[in-house]
């Protein structure tokens, strides 16, 4: 199969619309259920070549969450403690298989942005993914192989309309790639760089020291950002991607973004967070909207207004600004990755009331003097990669 029809394009008024090989190449995917649309094989093409890339620097499985061609979240399958099981919902499906382990990482760090993702995985989905997959509201999946039994659970699907596309992992495309705009063809090579432990080879603080956990957190939040809409930051933990900051026009706004979307993760292992009793049968995603409402600055009002009866069991504790700051500071040796230099040491400042202790960075600013001098205040230690991760 050369081209396949679709719907419709970014928009159903866009029309028609389809994807295609150019010469005489066959298209490297099938369609095993559903019918893709436009922005589903954005997502689905930009999530796998980010987990092929995950995989391939880390040796361990990936997956990452995609809305609207940017990861929401993106992990490697390192096992779940018991707080983080809980957190991402999955306490109650026994041990997981590292794929599975690193979908509920990549789709549990930011749950509000991951409704209706499309999925991308490294590596065959087996049955404990499948199932993790099966109840979360998604818009479809792309993998190189699906065990028997996971297809069938992932069939069930939207009444069996569920999009599953199994991708060729040996298709290598043209070095030389196209999109046209207005009617005008642009042209440029791939970005084919690797991204390795050679670019945290040239440390610029004082602090020289990155452990070998954080540079797979400074590689996990590169080849992330590799594949992030522009400008952009990503704050990594674990083996995950815990914030990304995507498509902002500055990089302090990424660096916000990203650094509230990192404090809320770490919030909601707090023990105020897992103490919350929740009325029976609440939706998953209410259940989700109620905790993000429960550790921002505004759930005096819900207490007020009487609207917690709909959601809790009982009346919860107010969550204090400064209980919410005193757990924050707990939160250490966090990962910071950026696909442009940070041109002023505010977004240090920022990183720090999130707990950063690692940053890449291209470096190449002309105050990268102040900026060195801010990671050293505090102590971070801070590598400048050369090279730039713009994705548009």
């Amino acid at each position: 199969m050369k081209e396949l029809e679709l719907k419709y394009g970014c928009n159903p008024n866009q029309k028609p619309s389809k994807i295609a090989m150019q010469g005489e190449k066959e298209l490297p995917i099938t369609v095993l259920s559903g019918k893709p649309g436009y922005i589903n094989f954005l997502d689905a093409f930009n999530g796998w070549q980010l987990v092929k890339e995950l995989k391939e620097a880390t040796g361990l499985p990936a997956a990452t969450s995609f809305k609207h061609v940017s990861p929401a979240g993106a992990a490697v399958g390192l096992p779940l403690d018991e707080t983080l099981a809980k957190i991402y919902w999955v306490d109650d499906l026994g041990e997981l298989s590292p794929l599975a382990c690193a979908y509920a990482r990549a789709r549990g760090a930011d749950r509000m942005s991951s409704f209706g993702d499309f999925i991308s995985l490294s590596d065959v989905c087996d049955v404990a993914t499948a199932k993790i997959i099966k109840r979360e509201v998604s818009d479809g999946v792309i993998a190189p192989g699906y065990e028997p039994e996971a297809l069938e659970i992932l069939k069930q699907k939207k009444k069996g309309n569920y999009n599953i596309i199994q991708i060729d992992p040996d298709y290598v495309p043209a070095s030389i790639e196209h999109k046209e705009v207005f009617g005008i063809t642009f042209e440029q090579g791939r970005n084919e760089l690797a991204i390795n432990n050679e670019l945290l080879a040239n440390v610029v603080t004082e602090n020289k020291k990155i452990p070998d956990e954080a540079k797979i957190d400074l590689i996990i939040s590169l080849i992330t950002l590799k594949y992030t809409q522009s400008n952009s930051v990503c704050y990594a933990k674990g083996g995950q991607a815990i914030g990304i900051g995507a498509g902002q026009q500055s990089r302090i706004h990424c660096t916000r973004l990203a650094g509230t979307k990192a404090d809320n993760w770490f919030l909601r292992q707090s023990p105020k967070v897992l103490g919350l009793k929740f009325v029976d049968n609440i939706g998953r995603a209410d259940r989700d909207n109620a905790i993000d409402l429960y550790i921002g600055d505004d759930y005096m009002d819900v207490l007020a207004d009487g609207a917690w009866e709909n959601i809790f069991k009982e009346k919860p504790e107010v969550f204090t600004r400064e209980e919410k700051r005193a757990w924050l500071d707990q939160m250490t040796d966090v990962a910071l990755g950026s696909d442009a230099f940070f041109p002023f040491g505010d977004n240090i400042e920022r990183a720090h009331k999130s707990g950063v202790k690692y940053v890449a960075q291209p470096g190449g600013s002309v105050r990268d003097d102040n900026v060195i001098c801010t990671c050293n205040k505090y102590n971070m230690a801070m590598a400048f990669t050369g090279i730039r991760l713009f994705h548009h």
